[in-house]
């Protein structure tokens, strides 16, 4: 496990940031909550109307005035968004990094497979990942509870797994994305991520694009779809198998790459 806890101590740092500014939004977020309740059922007449943009984020759908459809929108977006761009980031760093840095000479003339440095390279992953999901739902969750707010904590803790699944297949795909490249592909993690962001986005604008939601896990990860209790089980499905996808190429590539000092 010595490069599985290598692996940790060199993403610690950016850990700690992502963490921070995620988790500390979303408290924030769920904090001002109680100055905005009394009005809160203008604004989601407002939102409710304002069209396609209202149908592209799912405000139509969402009970804004409530705290789970507050916390959907506000929160949502914010670890939605930000834990995405920090798994696809970390995941497209870790194959690639090893020729972009120049330490591949120095690790593959240890007595360890390269099947092994890709897999616990891997299992850093999953746990950086679930250590800002963990700590960003306890926060919100947190956060609820301090303001004195009742959740249905059922729904809630859905929709931070869908969250989460989501993050670790955008980290599978980067991850085995990270296996082509010989420099981290910084730009290719965010366009990605983004590209998936906005593919979800089009799913509710148009339905002749319905098709997109076996590819992009914003389609699942939607809270407007989890909250109104929809049964996402085939994307879902997609979503893993693309995951694991993205994970199997990236060992088996690394195991047979032409890796350059």
């Amino acid at each position: 496990m010595t490069i599985f806890c290598k692996e940790l101590r060199s993403g610690a740092v950016s850990f700690l940031i992502w963490t921070t500014v995620v988790g500390g939004l979303m408290a924030v977020c769920v904090g001002m909550y109680p100055s905005f309740a009394d009005s809160m059922g203008s604004v989601s007449e407002l939102f409710a109307g304002m069209g396609d943009f209202s149908a592209a984020f799912g405000l139509d759908r969402l009970q804004f005035g409530t705290i789970l459809g507050f916390y959907g929108t506000e929160c949502g977006n914010i670890l939605g968004l930000g834990g995405a761009f920090y798994a696809a980031l970390t995941a497209m760093g870790l194959l690639a990094g090893e020729e972009g840095n120049h330490t591949a000479e120095f690790l593959l003339t240890h007595p360890v497979s390269r099947l092994q440095t890709a897999a616990e390279k891997l299992a850093a992953l999953t746990a950086l990942v679930l250590g800002l999901n963990l700590i960003c739902f306890a926060c919100g969750a947190g956060g609820i509870l301090l303001i004195g707010e009742e959740a249905e904590w059922g729904d809630l803790l859905r929709y931070h797994g869908a969250l989460l699944l989501m993050q670790l297949e955008i980290g599978g795909l980067c991850f085995g994305l990270s296996a082509l490249l010989r420099r981290g592909g910084l730009g290719l993690a965010m366009g990605l991520t983004a590209l998936l962001y906005f593919a979800g986005l089009l799913i509710n604008l148009d339905q002749g694009l319905d098709w997109l939601r076996f590819l992009t896990p914003y389609y699942y990860a939607d809270a407007a779809r989890l909250f109104a209790g929809e049964t996402q089980t085939a994307p879902v499905l997609s979503g893993c198998a693309l995951g694991a996808l993205g994970m199997g190429f990236g060992l088996w590539r690394y195991t047979r790459k032409d890796i350059a000092a």
